[in-house]
């Protein structure tokens, strides 16, 4: 009696045809094969398409999904598992990659990253939690962090921008945020207990880093069932723009201006701020968001 080989889902980011990363995903696939998997192709010419064509492959039978890209392919990979408890890999090519950073999948070496990949299909998936963030009748699941403050802001402002494309985008959109940079007002439910804060940067983090590796909280834990809430207090624009890059090395943590606690649900209602769920757009807010415990199977 002959086993059948695993089959495994690769889900392409449809932006992967172009530029550097367009051999990553052939690189996958080919890998897969050599390793004994039945490697099944998914790529399609957009996110709705590609969406749809996991979906279908995952109800034909897999045995694992692996997604080629960055956190929003993890976002799509999230979705698409989280009913069935199908175990999920990733093999970073995006712009940002703060999910694989924070599961320790090497990010700047392809070859690294499927190396690993191979190794975690031939043990058992590792568990994490994930989070959910309700906008109203609709709620979205995700795995890295939900963005209300400044950073939520700059990518509100990127997404509206066409020119130009890349990384760029985002520095200049940061930049013209600094300019109009003021603290909002919020109104926090955490845990049950009603706050009101004034900050410039809040978000509610599951994993360590955002925003290509900002690392807002250093000691988050991907499987302790809590998310870290972080807070930056009002600030000059002077004061902000000089201690921003700490945020990249974790040196903030000890900062007066900043409040990081562990916590499991925390509502949000502010004027003016649209929330980012991993890079995703939400909805203005309010919105409410729950940690949802060992929810995932990660090939990590």
């Amino acid at each position: 009696m002959t086993t059948q080989p695993r089959r495994i889902g690769v889900a392409i980011n449809p932006t992967a045809s172009f530029g550097s990363t367009r051999a990553v995903g052939p690189m996958v696939l080919d890998a897969l094969e050599q390793a004994g998997y039945r490697a099944v192709r998914l790529q399609e010419q957009t996110v709705g398409q590609l969406r749809s064509a996991v979906q279908t492959a995952i109800e034909a039978g897999l045995d694992a999904l692996v997604v080629v890209g960055g956190d929003g392919m993890v976002s799509l990979a999230v979705e698409a598992v989280r009913d069935s408890g199908l175990p999920f890999g990733v093999v970073p090519s995006g712009t940002g990659n703060d999910i694989a950073r924070g599961l320790g999948i090497p990010l700047d070496d392809p070859a690294a990253a499927v190396t690993a990949l191979l190794r975690a299909l031939e043990g058992e998936p590792r568990v994490i939690d994930a989070g959910t963030v309700t906008d109203g009748e609709r709620t979205t699941w995700f795995v890295g962090a939900v963005s209300a403050g400044f950073d939520a802001l700059v990518n509100e402002r990127a997404n509206r921008m066409r020119r130009p494309r890349g990384r760029s985008r985002y520095t200049i959109a940061i930049l013209r945020e600094l300019l109009a940079l003021r603290a909002r007002r919020y109104e926090l439910t955490v845990d049950g207990s009603p706050e009101t804060v004034d900050a410039v940067l809040l978000a509610v983090a599951n994993n360590t880093s955002i925003g290509g590796g900002m690392l807002i909280a250093p000691q988050a834990d991907l499987a302790d069932g809590r998310f870290d809430l972080f807070v930056v207090a009002p600030v000059s624009r002077f004061r902000f723009l000089r201690l921003f890059p700490k945020v990249f090395s974790g040196a903030h943590t000890d900062l007066d201006i900043v409040r990081l606690s562990r916590v499991r649900s925390v509502s949000i209602a502010a004027d003016g701020i649209t929330a980012y769920a991993d890079g995703e757009r939400i909805g203005p807010l309010p919105v409410t968001i729950d940690v949802v415990p060992g929810a995932l199977r990660v090939l990590a």
